[in-house]
């Protein structure tokens, strides 16, 4: 058993952990490891938004033009693709791309194929919206969970390998003792969103981060499961999963969520697979503590699970959080209604 915290990562702590130096975890769970030579990992999340039938050709046209565009030099070491309905009715198609190394993310967005197609005049006169929020975390920024050792989704996809079993989980607190950057450092806001445009008035958008934006990924995956762990998982923990995850939605802005997508994964012809995660933007890592702490909503879908946990052994859930600094944050709306991604939450200029 080992920290979660690789060899090269680890610094005197200033900041102690939630638990002590003797604790020993009831269950094995394992993180993603990166070797030495990754400072700084990308993940971007391009979406495409339509509101009726009319416009679905469209929509999916436009999502596999982005995903063509992976295929470029330079492009995303893993990649999944998802569907949502959104709060105002919007129809979202959202693909994550993932890059062991932020240079290289870099260098693809920069390719004429690549920058040409979002600056290109039609992406304003489209029938369908687009955006990208672009994210690039150094080591010590992020964090990784799964409780599987093959096949690992997300971020962990593209790294090098996984630990040995770690001795930060199963705790209130884990998620931030995980991170490098939480032996020394709280982590804390400053700052607002600021927005460069009107997201009333539609058009091109970009949206300027904070210091410390979190976002979370966290997954569900029962491909596997059989038919009875499938209908306990379906019918009685998923629901209270999607209730926690529509209050998010809906009424999280009080508690500091900038966004909250609860999406499902698709193919690229638009088939249902048997996997959700939900990705979620916070002001900052503290408020996403307290909400999964102490809240009712993250309560219930706790007990849900921990109640039924030992009759779902097949499911497979997982997490990474990210804790970003200001200047490796990138968001852009292009066509897209006001209350997409951060838009609703960042500041107009002169307002």
């Amino acid at each position: 058993m080992e920290s979660a915290i690789d060899t090269h990562l680890q610094r005197p702590r200033t900041l102690s952990r939630r638990v002590p130096d003797e604790y020993v975890p009831p269950f094995p769970i394992w993180v993603a490891r990166a070797e030495q030579d990754v400072t700084r990992v990308a993940m971007g999340w391009f979406g495409v938004q339509y509101r009726g039938e009319e416009h679905r050709d469209e929509g999916w046209a436009t999502l596999r033009a982005i995903v063509d565009g992976f295929a470029l030099e330079d492009g995303p070491g893993g990649w999944d693709v998802t569907h949502h309905v959104d709060a105002q009715g919007w129809d979202t198609l959202v693909v994550v791309g993932y890059w062991r190394d932020a240079a290289t993310s870099q260098q693809w967005f920069a390719r004429p194929e690549v920058a040409g197609w979002w600056d290109a005049p039609d992406r304003l006169t489209a029938n369908v919206g687009v955006f990208r929020e672009i994210l690039s975390p150094g080591v010590d920024r992020f964090e990784t969970l799964y409780p599987f050792t093959e096949g690992l989704p997300g971020v962990g996809g593209v790294l090098d390998g996984v630990s040995d079993q770690v001795t930060e989980h199963a705790y209130w607190g884990a998620m931030r003792d995980r991170i490098p950057r939480s032996q020394t450092d709280r982590m804390s806001p400053a700052g607002r969103l600021h927005a460069a445009g009107d997201p009333a008035r539609g058009g091109r958008v970009v949206v300027r981060g904070h210091e410390n934006v979190a976002l979370i990924r966290s997954g569900q995956d029962w491909t596997d499961c059989p038919a009875e762990e499938r209908e306990l998982y379906l019918g009685a923990i998923e629901p209270a999963l999607h209730d926690a995850m529509d209050f998010l939605r809906d009424k999280g802005q009080r508690l500091g969520c900038y966004s909250n997508r609860y999406v499902r994964g698709v193919d690229l012809d638009g088939t249902p697979l048997d996997t959700t995660y939900a990705i979620s933007y916070w002001r900052s890592l503290d408020l996403l503590e307290r909400w999964a702490e102490s809240h009712p909503s993250h309560l219930n879908v706790f007990v849900a699970f921990v109640s039924r946990a030992r009759h779902v052994p097949s499911l497979r859930l997982y997490h990474e959080v990210s804790v970003v600094d200001a200047d490796s944050q990138y968001y852009e709306y292009v066509n897209c209604h006001p209350g997409t991604g951060l838009l609703r939450d960042a500041e107009r200029p002169g307002a």
